[in-house]
């Protein structure tokens, strides 16, 4: 297969498109994509129909990763973040982004009515939140120093304790005519593990939701890099909202850019769509994730088991923080929690934002797993 720097311009983004294939385990060889760059030449392209039937001949992805692949295809080349995940045309997932750091020309929306019952049906509806003082500057402050850390591969210069930069050691003798100098040392720098906060905004947990969101403000603006998510029936991404200063106008964005407040639940399909998409499965990677939900999946818990799976694979550290936990005589009985609880890192009480501070400032602290405190409980 050629190299990317010898391909002709226009070829490069197909090269690419298989490089993201393998990066996210498709077995894809390099002579299928050689073969693939060559169908799209045979075949004109006179469209991006072309291209994508050049796609399923060449690359044959497995036909238990179709849904997957179709997403890959989706987000690489159209740029679309929708998603379907495993299911039927009318069980499709709507993935909405916010654009990113610079998108924030979203309009305030209507206020809700919200439901009390966690369903699988879709109900799209406004929010607006109340007004009030900010109790979490303390925990936004304390933030970034709290998170765990990670050695970067980036590297800064230190006095003792590091290794032989022979680069600028060298030059240091070359500047010097020869005289032997002291070492010049470098390390490799510590820095905070990324923070992804997942919150259920489905009508079960209407109660929870605006205490949580002035949560996910508060991290944003306190931690270097946090990415948080709403889902229910659809999955949005609000970061961008979240990062205006003033946590009203953020809150409004929010308001705007959620449209499924306080309707369903499809937490198994969204958590999967999250995955099937390369731009935020990658934000898990590495990264110390908290899910904010009660976790009352609706019928089969399949999916869900195998998204929680998959995210726990990626993550550094996986939490649930359901606010059901907050009774006395709670016990992970359902199903659903019965399955993940083993995959779970932690399985907290998510009703006390008081609580909820005070775990997301003890991430960097190692506990005993989910399945083992609760067993103790239990």
């Amino acid at each position: 297969m050629m190299r990317g720097k010898n391909l002709p311009l226009a070829a490069a983004p197909l090269l690419g498109f298989g490089r993201l294939l393998r990066r996210y385990g498709f077995p894809v060889a390099p002579e299928q994509v050689s073969g693939f760059m060559q169908a799209v030449t045979l075949l004109g392209p006179r469209s991006m129909i072309d291209i994508h039937e050049a796609a399923l001949a060449t690359l044959a992805p497995p036909p238990d990763r179709r849904d997957e692949f179709e997403a890959h295809f989706q987000s690489y080349f159209y740029g679309n973040a929708t998603a379907v995940v495993e299911g039927e045309a009318d069980d499709e997932t709507r993935i909405k982004d916010d654009g990113g750091a610079g998108d924030e020309e979203n309009k305030v929306a209507r206020q809700a009515e919200g439901g009390d019952l966690s369903s699988g049906a879709e109900l799209l509806s406004g929010r607006d939140f109340q007004r009030d003082g900010d109790e979490l500057a303390a925990f936004r402050r304390k933030l970034a120093t709290a998170l765990p850390a990670r050695r970067s591969f980036r590297t800064v210069r230190t006095h003792a304790r590091g290794k032989l930069d022979l680069r600028r050691s060298l030059r240091e003798i070359v500047s010097v005519d020869g005289d032997i100098p002291s070492p010049l040392l470098r390390r490799r720098q510590t820095v905070p593990r990324k923070l992804l906060i997942l919150i259920d905004v489905s009508g079960s947990m209407k109660l929870y939701t605006s205490d949580y969101l002035k949560l996910a403000h508060a991290a944003v603006q306190g931690a270097g890099r946090a990415e948080i998510f709403t889902f229910g029936t659809r999955l949005t991404r609000i970061t961008a909202a979240l990062r205006i200063r003033d946590r009203d106008q953020a809150l409004a964005h929010v308001a705007a850019l959620v449209d499924d407040w306080d309707g369903g639940t499809r937490m198994g399909p969204t958590l999967l769509a999250f995955l099937s998409v390369p731009r935020f499965s990658a934000f898990a990677r590495g990264a110390a994730v908290v899910i904010l939900s009660d976790a009352l999946e609706r019928g089969d818990h399949a999916e869900l088991e195998m998204a929680i799976r998959r995210l726990s694979a990626r993550a550094f550290r996986l939490s649930l923080a359901t606010p059901l936990a907050g009774d006395p005589r709670f016990q992970p009985a359902t199903a659903a929690l019965r399955a993940i609880l083993p995959v779970l890192d932690d399985l907290i009480d998510g009703s006390s934002i008081a609580g909820l501070t005070d775990f997301i400032l003890s991430l960097a602290r190692p506990a005993p797993a989910a399945a083992v405190i609760w067993k103790r409980v239990s």
